[in-house]
């Protein structure tokens, strides 16, 4: 094994009721039985059910201030992207493993860049199949939790428009628009379906389209993502969840604020796809201490940590995912890593003050620099 001894940082998460943690016990064990070190920050893994003892007792330090964490460690383990309170903490060469999101946040993707940071992005992180290994579980947390929210805050008490998702004998059930049916989109229109509401599925893949029609239940429709088709079906809807994902990019706006007249006053739009920039021209990011507004009428919800409402399962969803990305660039080093497995090369955003990845690239108009470039050198 070409391991080399590394010092991976698990700082506590500072964004607004961020409860999950980036490694559990497990990791640190795995990580120091490979000869690497693992500095968590107090107090990091309490959301979690994850106590400093557990820490302590799988081997790693436990350190009191963050700042100590961010100047000693070579990879940062994080959950959400840093913010502005953490900028100055990055160093120059260091490696952050995370969420970043970068294509809707120009001030973080200049403050990497600044910085000189190595960033990865779990949400870039992609298998040749396709497939979002780092993204998926909390997609599924996400979708899951749509459908759940967007009932709740159909009651008339949260300013809703009074609809039960489920049907009543007699009376019509909540008719429910699913933009997207990929992870999020799928199991939104699982679960709205299971709660007895008509869903309306959008997707743009014909072969996606096909296996959604086989899995979906009765009660879902899965029909061409247009404009005119998702107009016509705002004019029913109750509730609409945004599921729209272009890995690394900002994504498409498929509702304009002109489009919200058609709906419904007292109608819900869960926009799970506002880390990315979100899919609803209305909609912005919100907290979980304060998670909605109205805009002409229509409840906008936009929770950009969603699954940190239930933090034991998320945590533990996510860092199965993690881990083995983790131990890569541990053993291996960052560039190596990266050169040597095609998905974390296709998860690499920043890199010592050049952005390498083109959705970000093209958001902002900056100079995209192809990694194999930037990496030039390196066995």
């Amino acid at each position: 094994m070409e391991a080399v001894v590394l010092i991976v940082g698990v700082p506590r998460e500072t964004k607004d009721n961020e409860y999950r943690v980036a490694m559990v016990p497990a990791g640190v064990t795995a990580l120091i039985d490979r000869g690497h070190k693992v500095l968590v920050e107090q107090g990091a893994g309490t959301g979690s059910g994850v106590s400093d003892e557990d820490y302590a007792r799988a081997g790693a330090e436990i350190l009191s201030d963050p700042r100590e964490i961010w100047a000693k460690a070579e990879l940062i383990m994080k959950i959400k992207e840093p913010l502005p309170s953490e900028y100055k903490l990055m160093q120059y060469g260091q490696t952050v493993f995370a969420y970043l999101h970068l294509a809707s946040d120009r001030a973080l993707t200049e403050a990497m860049l600044e910085s000189g940071i190595i960033a990865v992005g779990y949400e870039t992180v992609q298998l040749p199949d396709g497939s979002l290994p780092c993204l998926s579980p909390m997609s599924e947390v996400a979708g899951a939790m749509s459908a759940h929210i967007g009932a709740y805050y159909l009651s008339s008490v949260h300013g809703g428009r009074g609809v039960l998702m489920g049907a009543i004998p007699g009376v019509e059930p909540a008719r429910v628009v699913v933009l997207g049916g990929g992870t999020v989109g799928t199991d939104a229109a699982m679960k709205a379906a299971g709660l007895g509401a008509q869903v309306t599925v959008f997707e743009i893949s014909a072969s996606r389209m096909r296996y959604l029609a086989h899995v979906l239940p009765k009660n879902c429709t899965v029909l061409y993502s247009n404009r005119l088709y998702i107009e016509e079906a705002l004019v029913g809807a109750d509730l609409v969840i945004g599921a729209v994902l272009i890995p690394g990019a900002k994504t498409p706006k498929l509702i304009t604020r002109d489009m919200l007249k058609l709906m419904k006053k007292g109608a819900v739009i869960v926009d799970v796809a506002v880390d990315q920039g979100g899919c609803i021209e209305t909609i912005h990011p919100t907290a979980h201490s304060n998670p909605i507004y109205f805009v002409d009428g229509i409840l906008h919800y936009g929770v950009s940590n969603m699954p940190s409402a239930f933090p034991r399962t998320s945590t533990f969803a996510l860092t199965n995912a993690t881990l083995p990305y983790a131990i890569k660039i541990a053993d291996l080093g960052v560039e190596k890593a990266i050169r040597r497995d095609q998905s974390l090369k296709s998860g690499l955003n920043t890199y010592l003050g050049k952005v390498t990845h083109e959705g970000v690239a093209d958001a902002f108009g900056l100079e995209y620099c192809d990694p194999d470039k930037v990496l030039v050198g390196v066995a």
